[in-house]
């Protein structure tokens, strides 16, 4: 039935006229909000039964559940990260947080609306979680003055309510958020790259003051850069280069241009034609993803001037399909040949649509199954993923493929492929450089 209805709304067309357009529009928001409070009721029924299953077949309390959200992500096409914030918001919706849910099955919100009511009322008591739910969307009337609110408002609405019930509850809120201080890195259009850092109010501020105060007295110099890119390249210099000075005239250059006194490493995969200038095309640089081979040429002769020691292996991959399937052991400083090659060949973590850096290596059939050490019988797989195929009925296996395959089986009997990015090769050769440059 779901499936016909995709298709019928697939079906639509441009419609007849801008009114009906505009109709239209709003009425496949509200169908969108429908379909995920839908997603909601399943992902809280599942969860439920799940962990009925799992007691039944005696796993311990605090292990019941643990790979729902894994789960979750596989079906929605989604990371674990957003699978959890599913799954989360879902058991909310279902046990403390009716009217927020019957929001959200009527199409007057959507999921991101609401899982900003669950954010915002996630530290209090179940009680008070209630009453501010009831006074939001507790009514007919009630969710319909909601449809109307704006991400702002309505969030300044849920914090003014749960402060007059519960104001304990925001120490708590503060506490944990603190706790979850982080620094992540992130593709940018251009070839830039989006460094963010969560760290407690009083540090941000601190860090913002420093920055502000570089960029004025700057400007105040006749530094021609825009006040944001004095604050910038501030920030970079302060971390890579603590005891330089940067000159106005050198401040366009890179950040990476200086020599660094801090011990680093970095690696880049590149087709030996681009790193030599023979052709145009990519290469990859970890924790970020593709660069432009030009911009690869510049880093590198830049590093070179700078006095960075650089290093070359070779990678030999298959010409039909790509695949990475050895590489030599004459480049110095890596250790653990066979760990390098898996996190050089998967990239980031197997498990599909997650995408997230490797942090664990692990053997698909278990090595208590018999499964070797290999990198056939080897793939690079974030911390939630490998914890959540550990949980029963989870089962992964090599499978044939162009590429190095992995095959995982859920308890749910579904089965989820995922294939290892290609590599790409020369007409000269299946050579490709990894350069290491440390500095």
């Amino acid at each position: 039935m779901v499936r016909a209805a995709a298709a019928a709304v697939a079906g639509i067309g441009e419609a007849d006229g801008d009114g009906e357009r505009i109709d239209l529009l709003r009425a496949l928001e509200e169908l969108k909000c429908v379909a995920e409070g839908a997603q909601a009721v399943l992902t809280a029924a599942f969860d439920a039964s799940q962990r009925e299953q799992e007691a039944a077949v005696g796993v311990p309390v605090e292990r019941r559940g643990r790979a729902v959200a894994a789960q979750v992500a596989l079906a929605r096409r989604e990371s674990p990260h957003r699978g959890r914030q599913h799954l989360g918001l879902a058991v909310a919706l279902a046990g403390e947080m009716p009217g927020t849910a019957a929001a959200l099955g009527g199409g007057q919100i959507s999921e991101w609306r609401a899982m900003l009511l669950a954010r915002e009322t996630a530290c209090m008591s179940r009680e008070d979680r209630g009453l501010v739910d009831r006074r939001l969307a507790g009514t007919p009337q009630a969710r319909a003055q909601l449809e109307g609110m704006g991400d702002r408002q309505l969030v300044a609405l849920a914090r003014e309510l749960a402060y007059g019930l519960d104001p304990v509850s925001f120490v708590e809120r503060r506490r944990r958020a603190e706790a979850d201080r982080h620094v992540s890195l992130r593709a940018a259009p251009e070839v830039m790259a989006q460094l963010s850092a969560l760290v407690p109010v009083k540090d941000g501020v601190a860090v913002w003051a420093v920055l502000s105060r570089a960029a004025d007295q700057a400007r105040a110099a006749g530094d021609p850069r825009s006040r944001g890119q004095v604050m910038a390249d501030t920030l970079v210099h302060r971390i890579l280069t603590p005891t330089a000075t940067i000159a106005p005239e050198d401040a366009s250059s890179s950040p990476s241009s200086p020599s660094s006194p801090v011990r680093l490493m970095i690696d880049v995969v590149v087709p030996d034609s681009v790193l030599l200038g023979d052709e145009h095309g990519f290469g990859w640089v970890r924790d970020y993803g593709p660069v432009p081979g030009d911009l690869l040429r510049e880093w590198i002769a830049a590093t070179a001037e700078a006095g960075v020691e650089q290093w070359v292996r070779r990678l030999y991959v298959t010409p039909a399909s790509g695949e990475l399937v050895s590489m030599d052991s004459q480049a110095r400083r890596f250790e653990g040949k066979l760990a390098e090659f898996l996190r050089l060949r998967d990239r980031v973590c197997r498990t599909a649509w997650c995408e997230a850096p490797v942090r664990h290596l692990d053997h698909p059939r278990g090595h208590a199954e018999g499964g070797p050490t290999s990198a056939a019988n080897g793939q690079g797989l974030c911390e939630d993923c490998n914890y959540a195929k550990q949980a029963p009925g989870w089962s992964a296996r090599p499978r044939p493929g162009p590429r190095h395959t992995i095959e995982t089986t859920t308890p749910t009997g579904h089965r989820y492929t995922s294939t290892a990015p290609a590599q790409k090769v020369t007409e000269r050769g299946l050579r490709i450089a990894l350069l290491g440059m440390s500095a």
